[in-house]
């Protein structure tokens, strides 16, 4: 059996946004049924019945979205135990009449309008927590501008505007999970004096 690497933790924030943390190899999140109740505020079996009504209905892969992992109890036994993924997590939500259930319906259906109508959703708890890679960035690119130029906002937006896919691809590369495309043999020409022109155009 598997064994979790990281403690996972869940948190039912007042707004009905649910943070989770954990081990998210996968892209995902585990829960055990008496965590997903405690996310909903409901009764565990409350949690289990509507589980088992959702694999029942096919509306979850059973196989997909369960596994069990090794957990180390209290007593220092360590038993295997079912945990479900956040596809689980979210429909159950979906599914719940408690007032939290309620808040979290309502909370993901402004994220989801935001996505439908903005083709994006922005992340403040996120932004707070990268506000300083934020700040380091902006530091970075007012160093490209010239000594004598004081920059104005609109100039450092536009800049980290240019340079985003750069940084982003360099962050993934550190990281080790940059995806490298399909190689290409293109042939280049380059002379000294293109380069040089190019150099001092930029």
């Amino acid at each position: 059996m598997k064994k979790l690497r990281k403690e996972i933790i869940i948190y039912q924030s007042p707004k009905g946004a649910i943070e989770l943390r954990g081990d998210t190899d996968k892209q995902t999140i585990w829960a055990t049924q008496a965590q997903i109740a405690e996310v909903f505020n409901i009764e565990r079996s409350v949690a289990t019945k509507h589980i088992k009504n959702l694999i029942k209905d096919g509306e979850i892969d059973e196989k997909s979205v369960c596994a069990k992992f090794a957990h180390t109890a209290e007593d220092g036994k360590t038993y295997d135990v079912q945990f479900y993924n956040l596809d689980v997590i979210l429909a159950v939500g979906y599914r719940t009449n408690s007032s939290r259930a309620i808040s979290f319906r309502q909370w993901t259906t402004k994220i989801l309008r935001e996505h439908i109508t903005k083709g994006y959703t922005i992340n403040p708890s996120r932004i707070k927590k990268n506000y300083s890679d934020f700040l380091s960035a902006v530091e970075k690119v007012k160093s490209l501008l010239p000594v004598n130029i004081k920059p104005d906002t609109e100039s450092i937006l536009e800049l980290i505007k240019v340079f985003a896919d750069t940084w982003m691809w360099l962050d993934a590369y550190d990281k080790g999970i940059f995806k490298a495309g399909k190689v290409t043999k293109k042939k280049i020409s380059l002379t000294a004096h293109d380069l040089t022109a190019a150099v001092a155009e930029f």
